[in-house]
């Protein structure tokens, strides 16, 4: 099915461009970049955001090969358009050392195995029990928001080498994480391949 742009988001896009220039990134790169830019109206997304376009030409096969997409909160699910979503928070139970969205990436993984895709936008303690798991990602958007855990669980997935979208700022949050799924969703499947230019967005972490 042929996505219908609508003249207002057209338009944004339009006066983003205007006002930075994006041409230099690989497709899906790119596609990551406006779109989380555009979720967020913030410019400085463009060099705050880390990833890899191999990873993202990987996990966009994996995505439009229907692999499961887990998600830490609901309002990161409300905001991914055609496709559903997993989400255990509301069955999620705490316990000692264990928050309730650490227990639910633990449900998740249970029913999904390896090869999913992972949207975490809210709890840093999310992506860090992600990470303590043997779960194969196919990709995982690491945006989560906070000043508490938030750049360390974000720099703990990068130093794990998963294919990964992340952030070096505290910065994040639902909005931004599902707009980084949905660029790989909307991105058409006929102009990216294996073959894809490499280009890695890639800043010091002190920056």
């Amino acid at each position: 099915m042929t996505r219908i742009v609508h003249p207002i988001e057209q338009e944004s896009f339009r006066r983003l461009r205007s006002r930075l220039d994006t041409s230099h990134f690989a497709p899906l790169t790119r596609a990551v970049v406006e779109r989380v830019i555009h979720s967020a109206a913030d410019l400085e997304y463009a060099t705050d955001l880390v990833t890899d376009e191999d990873a993202l030409v990987g996990a966009h096969r994996a995505l439009h090969a229907g692999a499961p997409v887990v998600v830490d909160v609901e309002m990161v699910a409300a905001g991914i358009t055609r496709r559903e979503t997993v989400c255990h928070l509301k069955d999620a139970e705490s316990g000692p050392g264990l928050t309730r969205s650490a227990h639910a990436v633990r449900l998740a993984y249970e029913q999904v195995g390896p090869g999913a895709l992972w949207v975490i936008g809210c709890a840093p303690t999310a992506l860090e029990e992600l990470l303590t798991l043997d779960a194969a990602p196919a990709l995982v958007i690491g945006l989560p928001v906070g000043f508490v855990g938030a750049t360390e669980s974000k720099a703990a997935l990068r130093e794990s080498g998963l294919p990964a979208v992340s952030n070096v700022s505290e910065k994040g949050g639902s909005a931004v994480a599902a707009a980084a799924l949905n660029a790989l969703l909307y991105h058409p499947t006929s102009t990216t391949s294996s073959t894809s230019p490499s280009t890695s967005v890639q800043y010091e972490e002190n920056q």
